[in-house]
């Protein structure tokens, strides 16, 4: 029987924040569908070349007060950068917190607004350990 991946599915409550956040990771909106009488909107985000492996961002208009605080219903998702120091600065330098810092110089892990665990995968062979991420501590948790 063949399967076919589709995408991942988090609730967001601030659409536009959430967004913002993915962006910064590289996704972009690939698709949207608003759905009146079910009152929210979903929106699919991919990275560049990748639009068969999304992630849909599911906004209900009436809020969505049913979401725990720390999001620990959903695992992860993870994504392969290039570098992950210089993906740890970015979204440093745009107010991300980076809640595990790629000491390794392999992994690191960050969460959105909506504290989904994002893990940040170095391709290929890790970094050398290199500062200020080999010192830094772990910030809340992933």
């Amino acid at each position: 029987m063949p399967l076919k991946y589709l995408h991942t599915m988090v609730r967001v409550k601030n659409l536009e924040k959430s967004m913002a956040f993915y962006e910064l990771l590289g996704l972009q909106e690939t698709r949207r569908m608003e759905s009146e009488g079910g009152r929210f909107t979903l929106v699919f985000m991919a990275p560049p070349g990748q639009e068969e492996c999304p992630v849909e961002l599911t906004y209900n208009w009436d809020g969505d007060d049913a979401l725990p605080d720390d999001s620990r219903h959903f695992g992860h998702l993870a994504y392969e950068v290039d570098d992950v120091y210089a993906t740890c600065q970015h979204l440093m330098d745009n107010g991300v917190t980076i809640n595990r810092p790629p000491r390794d110089g392999r992994m690191a892990f960050v969460r959105s607004p909506d504290n989904i665990s994002v893990e940040l995968l170095q391709a290929g062979d890790a970094q050398a350990p290199a500062e200020p991420w080999a010192s830094m501590d772990n910030t809340g948790h992933w």
